[in-house]
This record gives C-alpha cells, structure tokens and sequence, in this order.
C-alpha cells in the first residue's frame, strides 16, 4: 500500500489545530566551538525544548544534500524520491503564473561574469525593485526563441522566472549553473533525445540575455536550474483531510504550498508580520506552515551573525505564538546551511514536537519563574535565567527521545499527535 492510499484512509478531521514553524536552513556547524542555534540568545525556544519531544530528521537519507523543494515535501509528507518536482514550477506557482502543459518553467539567478568567469552567483543579491527593471528591459527585448514564447518574472533580489511555451518541449534538462564562483557559464544539457530542442532554446537564451546585460554590472548574465513541467500530485486535503494555510514571504515556497493544496495567505515581510498574520487567520484552519528565509540566506552568504540574528528575533516572536497554544507545535528547519560552508549540507536538522500526548521530561521549575527579558512590546520572555542548562540545539535534539528519523515522518507524527489518525487494521 502507497502512503498516500494509508494516509487518505485513516487520516480523519477534528478540530484540533498544528502550526509547522520552519526556519529554513537552521541546522549550522561550530564556528569558535558553537553552531549558530548554539550561539544564539534563545530564551524562549530553550524553554520549549525542556518541555516537548527533540530529534533530528534527514530531509531525503543520511549524507544528501537536499534542495530546497523536496526538503519542503518531505516536511509535508510527500515522498521527495518520488515526487521530483523542479524549483522552475514552485517559483512560477509562488509569483502567480500560470504554467500549461507545453510550457516549461525555470528558475533563473542574475549573476555577475567578469572575464568570462562567474564571480558571483547571486549578483550581489540585486534590490527587487532593480530586479523589475531588468526584467521589463529584457521582456521588451527577447520575446521569441526560434518558436518559443519566452516569458520573463521578477521574483525575489536576484531572482527571476523563466517559461517557454512551445509544441515538444522537455523538462529533462541538466542545471545551467557551475554552482560555484570562478567558473565559466555552465549551458543545460538535454538528458534525452526529446529535450534536445528545449535545451538549444535554453543555451540560446542565455547567450542572448548576456548580450543584452553587457557592460551592466553586477547583473550581466544569468543561471537556470530547476527545469520543471506542471506534476501530477495529490493535495494535502485528499492525503490528509487538513485545511492548510501557508504563511512565507518567497515565492518558491508559496508555489509548493500551493502545488500541495495550501491556501496562501497575504502577509508582510518581517518575522513580526507573519506572527501577526498567524494571528489574524488562526480560527480559519488546522494546519498552518509558516517560512522563516533569512536563516538560509545568510547561511549561504557565509553570514554567521546575521543568521544567529535571525534565530533571536524568531525567538523574540515566540511567545506570541505559544500564546495561541497550538494542539501541536514543530519548530525545524527544512535542512542545514551552515554559514561554515556557504550553502546547504547533508547535516540532519534538529526539530521540537510540542504536544499534550508526547513522552518528555517534567516541565523544568523554571517555567514558573518567567522573567522579562527584552523581547517585542507586548510579548513576554517565558524562560528565566535558571534555566541555563536547557538548550534548544543540534546536540540536544540528537539526544533527544525522536531520535533520528526521515523528514517525511514530520507531519504524520504531528497528525497522530493531533489524534488526526485513525487505528489502522484490526
């Protein structure tokens, strides 16, 4: 029997609420002896952690270095080896556009070449508000290639979207994008006879972008990956029977929450701002998944202290939705970016369950002794300083009673505690 086939049979519908807190790219290594979650001033989450359930979880299996995308579904209970889903289409999906069966979709970075290497991948992650006129510029310029309609949007920084539209196009393309700095422009390659023509229009694309963006700085050329068609997949209400809500500010992550049945809901850009709007619609459904960025972004620039920031103010926020008091509550990352390492990692992710039916140690007496401790007007620091050894950390959660288990676990272990599960069998 598939998952989905077990999960649509016993999965039932009560009024019990669950709240999926993901900050992407949590999980860090030492830097001066202390990963970032280590280093951070953590207050509340530490409190937390000495009253839920700890482990670490493997977004697709031991030593993969995953993406973005199936780290996601699997955080949702899809299969990521099963459902390989290309960021072309979660990128489309998350800016609103329609994507049809003889399209193709990409996900593009403006990036700089200097003496025709690449010297930085992100073009200095652009402001949006130049990114659009980029792409009005470029919209104006290449319409057509050979007898594809090409569609040019504007996403985050330095992102952008690319669709073809045209009779006999493929998605079996390999990533247009060197992946790291000092390398000449990498062009797609066709993994099959099929995608020969769909990989010519790309390479022309770029050829001609470049061209275009000459003696423009730092945005002169551009990089493609994650060559997606529309898939086939079932929703999180036919798997799960959950109304679900997704709560982020990025496109690609409002284009998978969308692919998997989420209803997006309109927020601002800050930590404070989505809270609030966590707040706001809180009566209106039982799941909701709500994308904390900045801790990946500065990951991958190697920012250790800005992603240790970032922690603090998710921290600072906290309280505010503890003080929903949600049925059940996961606090995780959807993968490890160490800022050690630039990027993303195979490193397991550390993850909090907060239930009322988990196994855990007694609530620490500090709990009744809660101090304020700086945190946004109108919140309350909930831990106090007695609770020093209590650590919401990468080697906490790896002694913690989850142990280790695979990502796609996450959510089923938030239905059964949600008491969303029926008794499978006799």
């Amino acid at each position: 029997m598939e998952r989905e086939e077990l999960f649509g049979k016993i999965s039932s519908e009560n009024e019990k609420k669950m709240v999926l807190l993901v900050l992407d790219g949590l999980g860090g290594l030492p830097v001066n002896g202390k990963t970032e979650l280590e280093t951070a001033r953590t207050p509340n989450l530490d409190l937390l952690a000495a009253e839920s359930e700890l482990g670490l979880s493997h977004p697709i299996a031991p030593g993969i270095t995953p993406g973005s995308g199936p780290a996601h579904l699997a955080l949702f209970g899809y299969d990521p080896l099963k459902y390989e889903i290309g960021r072309g289409i979660l990128e489309a999906l998350g800016v609103g556009i329609e994507v049809g069966a003889r399209s193709v979709a990409v996900r593009g970075n403006f990036a700089t070449l200097e003496n025709g290497l690449v010297s930085d991948r992100r073009a200095g992650r652009i402001p949006t508000e130049k990114n659009r006129e980029i792409i009005a510029f470029l919209s104006q310029k290449i319409r057509t290639i050979e007898d594809a309609e090409v569609r040019l949007f504007s996403g985050e920084e330095h992102r952008f979207v690319l669709v073809l539209t045209a009779d006999g196009l493929s998605d079996q393309l390999t990533d247009a994008d060197p992946e790291a700095i000092g390398r000449p422009l990498l062009y797609a390659k066709a993994k099959s006879e099929k995608a020969a023509k769909t990989a010519r229009i790309v390479n022309l694309f770029i050829d001609r972008l470049t061209s275009e963006l000459a003696g423009q700085h730092p945005a002169n050329t551009c990089l493609l990956r994650g060559f997606a068609q529309y898939p086939q997949i079932p929703s999180m209400g036919e798997m799960f029977k959950l109304k679900a809500a997704a709560i982020a500010v990025y496109p690609m992550y409002k284009g998978l929450a969308q692919l998997v049945g989420m209803e997006i809901l309109e927020t601002g850009r800050t930590i404070g701002e989505q809270v609030a709007t966590l707040k706001k619609r809180y009566d209106e459904f039982n799941f909701f998944f709500v994308h904390i960025k900045k801790t990946d972004s500065y990951g991958e620039d190697g920012d250790f202290a800005r992603k240790v920031a970032v922690i603090e103010e998710f921290d600072q926020w906290l309280p505010e939705v503890l003080e929903l008091t949600p049925d059940v509550l996961v606090v995780t990352g959807d993968h490890s970016t160490p800022a050690l390492m630039k990027g993303h990692s195979w490193h397991p992710n550390p993850v909090l369950l907060k239930s009322a039916f988990q196994r855990r140690m007694p609530a620490v007496s500090a709990m009744l002794d809660a101090i304020a401790c700086g945190p946004p007007e109108g919140t309350a620091c909930r831990v106090s300083a007695a609770n020093a050894r209590a650590k919401f950390s990468e080697v906490a959660c790896s002694g913690g009673i989850l142990g280790r288990f695979c990502a796609m676990d996450v959510l089923p272990m938030m239905m059964a505690n949600a008491l969303k599960f029926k008794k499978y069998g006799a």
